[in-house]
């Protein structure tokens, strides 16, 4: 990621912060509705389970300038994914939901450049877990 799509995502999450539980509802509901399989890959507290996706999220907005300390981790997350049931296919959903859920909660300031910025990231992130998933 370049220096500008760093500060762009960071800069965008921020606003997201102060919606974060409405944010996470609208991605779970959006997800099911995309693809009602993977509904049952979430056991928990759907509500938990959305404060555990924006913290995650936080974690990796705020450590962008070092990604590389956070790989790891990312890595983890790919390899414990493979044991929840998520195939590969699954990812492209994830990541229409995201940006779906970006463009819903920041509306105009979800500009092409912020979005770029966002796909940027997840495919680095769902291509380091997707990698990782292959090594289980």
């Amino acid at each position: 990621m370049t220096p500008r799509q760093i500060i762009l995502v960071q800069e965008s999450f921020e606003a997201i912060v102060p919606i974060a539980d409405e944010a996470a509802k609208m991605f779970y509901t959006r997800l099911f509705e995309l693809d009602p399989s993977l509904r049952p890959l979430f056991t928990s507290d759907i509500k938990e389970q959305g404060k555990k996706l924006m913290a995650t999220i936080q974690i990796l907005v705020l450590s962008l300038k070092n990604l590389d300390r956070v790989i790891p981790v990312v890595e983890d997350l790919g390899r414990r994914h493979v044991t929840y049931g998520v195939k590969d296919e699954d990812y492209d959903t994830v990541g229409e939901v995201l940006l779906w859920t970006l463009n819903k909660g920041l509306g105009e300031s979800f500009t092409e450049e912020v979005e770029a910025a966002w796909a940027e990231l997840y495919l680095v992130l769902s291509m380091t877990m997707k990698h990782a998933a292959v090594h289980v």
